[in-house]
């Protein structure tokens, strides 16, 4: 099973568009800066930490 999972995450968010655009963005600005905001992820890759950063409420979308 993926974690998090589509549903948490779009009650959060509201559309896959915008998930996809908050996702990506992020996922550049963690390979470009190295910054991460939680100190253990389940995922290793990037596109997963930043799923689990959107789940957790760490990304605001203004």
């Amino acid at each position: 099973m993926i974690y998090p999972s589509i549903d948490k995450l779009l009650s959060v968010v509201g559309s896959k568009f915008l998930l996809v655009n908050i996702v990506s963005k992020r996922v550049k600005e963690m390979q470009e800066k190295e910054y991460y905001q939680l100190s253990e992820y389940k995922s290793k890759k990037d596109i997963g930490k930043a799923l689990e950063e959107v789940s957790k409420g760490l990304i605001h979308i203004k």
